[in-house]
């Protein structure tokens, strides 16, 4: 079985101060002994086990909102999420049991038929691992963002600058040179509010407004992004892992039908805008910049970077500008 590049890494975090002792525990039959402090989202990928994840990062509060991770705790009434739950001496788990595989079924079915996938990494291999079919929800509902809008306009319904969570094909905000909102793709994970809170930017220019229904990813008040407290520093961007939100050039090129992962090679440097040394991985595609990230376990960063360090590669690639006698 080919194992899929997922968060974490096969090493568990461990806490930062104190002595550390290791728990033993049964995952899927097999003794596994991790650090105190590890969850079992760290387990699994010690003991080499696959464990879907969507709202997880291994740089950000887990905030258990997709479910995908649930694994069967044996004494536990229901399924708990993996990315969360701390590994605890004696446990018994079993992550592919028929219970867990009905639960991530109906989860991934949920989500496709609400909300545009396409763009999510390995959604297209879990859908056929655990056979769901989002069709059998009926055909996926009609945009509401338009009509919504013009509803807004006219002062009869508050929208606000966010999505709902019915806004399949809804048209991507283009509203800054950097990156695109495509709410179609939003599947209300909270990374991004993380990245803008108290796990990066500390900025706090994005939460959850509404509910239900009508809960949807917005600035304060509802006002423009550009002229919001956002001082896009990118993080959020780098955090969704659904396609929501993307940068400017990736986004052209996968509407013109030109995103090609296969021609594209990551370079990991630094960067040179400033004396802190951020490490910074380019994504190129045809000898043009397209993505820019860092990695997670970056000692510095922890992933995460400044407005230059993720979008200020413009001028890669780009002519010299003409010179003059």
């Amino acid at each position: 079985m080919i194992r899929l590049p997922i968060y974490p890494a096969d090493k568990p975090r461990r806490p930062t101060d104190g002595p550390v002792r290791d728990v033993a525990l049964t995952i899927d039959g097999a003794a596994v002994r991790v650090p105190e402090g590890a969850t079992l989202l760290d387990a699994c990928g010690a003991a080499g086990v696959e464990v879907p994840t969507l709202c997880f990062a291994a740089n950000l509060t887990p905030v258990n909102a997709c479910r995908i991770c649930v694994v069967e705790l044996d004494g536990a009434r229901t399924l708990v999420p993996s990315c969360s739950r701390k590994a605890e001496a004696g446990m018994v788990v079993r992550t592919d049991s028929p219970r867990v595989r009905t639960a991530r079924k109906l989860v991934l079915e949920l989500l496709g038929s609400s909300v545009d996938l396409s763009a999510t990494p390995h959604v297209a291999t879990w859908i056929e691992r655990y056979g769901a079919d989002p069709a059998r929800f009926g055909p996926a509902a009609p945009p509401a963002a338009a009509g919504a809008r013009d509803a807004a306009v006219a002062g009869h319904h508050h929208v606000g600058d966010g999505a709902t969570a019915a806004t399949v094909g809804q048209p991507a905000k283009v509203d800054n040179d950097l990156f695109v909102r495509d709410y179609g793709k939003c599947i209300l994970c909270f990374k991004c509010v993380e990245a803008c809170g108290d796990d990066a930017q500390h900025t706090y220019a994005i939460a959850v407004a509404g509910r239900g229904f009508d809960a949807r990813i917005s600035t304060e008040l509802a006002t423009p992004l550009p002229d919001s407290a956002c001082v896009f520093c990118g993080n959020c961007v780098n955090a969704c892992p659904t396609g929501a939100l993307v940068f400017t050039r990736e986004f052209e090129l996968r509407r013109d039908g030109q995103w090609d992962e296969a021609r594209q090679q990551e370079t990991t440097t630094v960067c040179p805008y400033c004396g802190v040394g951020c490490a910074i991985t380019l994504r190129t595609q045809d000898n043009q910049v397209v993505r820019v990230t860092s990695p997670l376990d970056s000692s510095v960063t922890g992933g995460n970077l400044c407005v230059k360090g993720r979008f200020g590669w413009q001028y890669v690639g780009d002519p010299p500008p003409p010179t003059t006698k």
